[in-house]
Formats: structure tokens, sequence, C-alpha cells
């Protein structure tokens, strides 16, 4: 009797392993490049990347982390851990820099994306 249910389990785990691997397949490692016009790393810059549309991911009976808030390393990198892929909204803020926010799609298993912020816009007053 135990033979067997020991039996069925490892049937059970074995079949349930091509559904894991295909889940991870619809995961992307993201990683965030921040450099200011000058192609200099931009370091503790915050970095939030969001997951907008695309096919909703369950692994193992859990849903997937779909949003992140990080900051960027010495050379200006946030790695972001597996991400759904689709949609995604990365919004960039560093202090003395011009904030900056584009939707990708992502596809791939891997992806960096580059950003480069711009030096803040000079104020100007119509008062004299």
């Amino acid at each position: 009797m135990r033979r067997s249910i020991l039996m069925v389990l490892c049937l059970l785990a074995i079949g349930a392993l091509p559904v894991a691997a295909d889940e991870d397949e619809d995961l992307t490692r993201l990683t965030i490049e921040v450099r200011n016009i000058y192609d200099k790393p931009i370091e503790r810059a915050s970095v939030i990347v969001r997951f907008v549309e695309g096919r909703s991911i369950r692994k193992f009976g859990k849903k997937v982390r779909t949003e992140w808030q990080l900051r960027t390393n010495q050379e200006g990198i946030a790695k972001i851990p597996p991400i759904p892929q689709g949609d995604v909204l990365v919004q960039v803020i560093a202090k003395g820099y011009q904030t900056f926010g584009q939707k990708f799609r992502v596809e791939e298993d891997e992806r960096t994306i580059v950003v480069k912020l711009n030096p803040p816009q000079p104020q100007f007053s119509s008062h004299q």
C-alpha cells in the first residue's frame, strides 16, 4: 500500500514538472541601466518597474510579484527578479535629473533597458 502511494506521488510530481518549466519561459530577467547624458552611471537612482499588461503568471499556486522598487548600484544598474513578459512601465527618479517614465514591451528571457536621464530644464518666470 505504501509503495503504491509513493509511486502515485512520484508520478504526480513528474507530471507537474513541464508546467513549472512552461511558466519559467513566460518570465523575463530585467536589468535597468541608468546613465546621464555624458554616459556616466547614476548611483542610487530610484527605479520602479511595474508589469502592466500581458499574461498573468502563477507559479506553484502563487501569483508572481509584478512590481519592484529598488535603487541602482555604483554602476547605475538595477536588476529586477523575474517579471512576467508583456508590457512593463519603467520609472526612474534621481536627484538633479528629470524624471523618466516609459512603457516597454518585454518578450525575451533576459533584457537590459538603458535609461539616459537629462538634467532639469531651466526655470523661467514671466514676472520681472
